[in-house]
């Protein structure tokens, strides 16, 4: 049962990473292992948006789709995702965007999940922090080509 929680400063603002975080089509185009994504569903509930969504994970020989619920906060800029169907036993996530002096942000992310499968799970523990850690700095990175450097 993987878990990763990180903290971080960044130079663009709160609003500027929850936009691109909530941008969940565009994560083919940036995420790694991430070959597909899939809008299902929109709808508004009370405070922000409630999108359904399949993301295809590609992992050596693995392809998996899986959805998840995506809860979308903008005025809170806070971000919550729930498991629906896929590969996965669980896995939840979330994203908290705070205000910064001189227009930067800090950045909350957490994310706890279990495959089904006990292979992936085997293979994923080995590499763990290291893919969370290529994940958030491909966030970085994209933020570095929408937003330009601060």
């Amino acid at each position: 049962m993987p878990t990763h929680s990180e903290s971080r400063p960044l130079p663009w603002s709160a609003r500027e990473m929850y936009d691109l975080v909530a941008d969940v089509e565009r994560y083919p185009q940036f995420l790694p292992w991430n070959s597909a994504a899939r809008i299902r569903s929109r709808k508004p509930i009370q405070g922000g948006e409630l999108m359904e969504a399949d993301l295809v994970i590609s992992f050596k020989v693995f392809r998996e789709r899986f959805g998840s619920r995506v809860k979308l906060f903008p005025e809170a800029k806070r971000i919550e995702t729930e498991y629906l169907d896929g590969p996965f036993k669980y896995m939840r996530s979330s994203w908290v965007f705070h205000d910064r002096p001189g227009g930067s942000c800090e950045v909350d992310f957490f994310v706890d999940f279990e495959f089904r499968n006990a292979i992936l799970q085997g293979i994923i523990g080995v590499v763990f922090n290291e893919a969370m850690h290529r994940i958030v700095r491909a966030f970085e990175k994209r933020a570095l080509t929408l937003y330009g450097p601060r």
